[in-house]
C-alpha cells in the first residue's frame, strides 16, 4: 500500500486559513433606532416632571406625614385579609369544582362566574349599600343588628375584595390540583387515605409549587385593588392623599406619594414571593453544574 493512501490528504489541504480573519457584524438598525426612540421618550419624560409645576419639596414633606403612614399601614391591612379570606374561600370552592357531586360543582361554578363577571367596584358599592337590601342581619332569636351599623367600610371592603379575590384564587388552586398525577390519587386511595386526607396531606403540598407563583402575583394585584376600597370611605392610602389633596389642591403630588408607597410596598414582597417560590420548587429543579 502506499504512502499517499495510507495517509489521506487533510479536508482543510489547499483551503486558506481563516482563523485570523476579522469577523463581519451585521448593524442591527432597527434595534439601535428603537433603542434611541426610548431613551429619548424617557428623557423627555424625566424633563417634564422635573421641570414641570410639580412641587417636589410638597412630595416629600407629605411622604411621611401621619395619615398617609397610617393609610399605608390600612391598605397593607386590608390585603393581607381579603387575601386571607380570598386563599379560604378559593380552596373550598376549588374542591368544590372538582366534587363529583353535580350540586356542589354546580354552585362553585355559579360562584366563579358571578363574581369574575361583574365589576369589583360595583361590588364594593353593592357591600357597602347592603342596608337598602336587607335592613337587619343577623341570626333570628339569637343576634341581629342593623346592617347600616354592620356593613362599616372596613368590613365592606373587607368583603368585597376577599370574596371576588376568592372566585380568581379558585381556578388558580384548582389548576394546581390538576397538575398533580392522578397516580398521587390512586396512591392515597390505596393505603387506605380519605379523599380530604389525601387532599390535605398529599395533593395539596404537591400543588403549591404551582401555586405560588400566580398566588403572589394576586396578592400583589390585591395590594393595588384595596385603592377601589376608597370610593366607600375604607381610609387606605389613595383615600388618605385625596382627603389631603382636596384641602391644599396639591393634587399631583398626592397622588405621587400614594405612587410612591405602593412602589415601596410591592418592591418588599416581590422578594419575598421569590423565596416561597424557590421553597417550594426545592427537589424539583435541578441545580446548574
Amino acid at each position: 500500500m502506499s504512502r499517499q493512501a495510507a495517509h489521506p490528504p487533510s479536508l482543510a489541504e489547499g483551503f486558506p486559513d481563516l482563523s485570523a480573519m476579522p469577523i463581519a457584524r451585521q448593524a442591527h438598525w432597527g434595534r439601535i433606532l428603537s433603542a434611541g426612540a426610548i431613551l429619548a421618550v424617557l428623557a423627555g419624560l424625566i424633563h417634564a416632571f422635573a421641570t414641570g409645576q410639580i412641587a417636589w419639596k410638597i412630595v416629600a414633606q407629605f411622604l411621611t406625614v401621619p395619615v398617609i403612614l397610617h393609610g399605608i399601614a390600612d391598605t397593607v391591612i386590608m390585603a393581607v385579609l381579603a387575601m386571607a379570606l380570598g386563599i379560604l374561600l378559593g380552596t373550598i370552592v376549588a374542591i368544590m369544582r372538582l366534587s363529583p357531586n353535580p350540586v356542589l360543582s354546580s354552585v362553585a361554578a355559579f360562584y366563579t362566574w358571578l363574581f369574575r363577571g361583574t365589576p369589583l367596584i360595583l361590588q364594593l358599592l353593592l357591600w357597602f349599600n347592603l342596608a337598602l337590601v336587607f335592613p337587619v342581619i343577623g341570626i333570628p332569636g339569637l343576634w341581629t343588628g342593623r346592617a347600616v351599623d354592620i356593613m362599616t367600610p372596613f368590613l365592606s371592603a373587607l368583603l368585597g375584595l376577599g370574596i371576588n379575590q376568592g372566585a380568581y384564587t379558585s381556578e388558580v388552586i384548582r389548576a394546581g390540583l390538576l397538575s398533580v398525577d392522578a397516580g398521587q390519587y390512586e396512591a392515597a386511595q390505596a393505603i387506605g387515605m380519605g379523599r380530604m386526607r389525601a387532599l390535605r396531606r398529599i395533593i395539596l403540598p404537591q400543588a403549591m409549587r404551582v401555586v405560588i407563583p400566580p398566588l403572589g402575583n394576586e396578592f400583589i394585584g390585591m395590594i393595588k385593588s384595596t385603592s377601589l376600597a376608597s370610593v366607600i370611605q375604607y381610609p387606605e392610602v389613595l383615600h388618605s392623599a385625596e382627603n389631603i389633596y382636596y384641602a391644599n389642591s396639591r393634587v399631583i403630588e398626592l397622588l405621587l406619594v400614594a405612587g410612591f408607597w405602593y412602589l415601596l410596598v410591592v418592591t418588599l414582597l416581590t422578594p419575598l414571593q421569590m423565596m416561597l417560590e424557590r421553597a417550594y420548587a426545592r427537589g424539583t429543579v435541578r441545580p446548574a453544574r
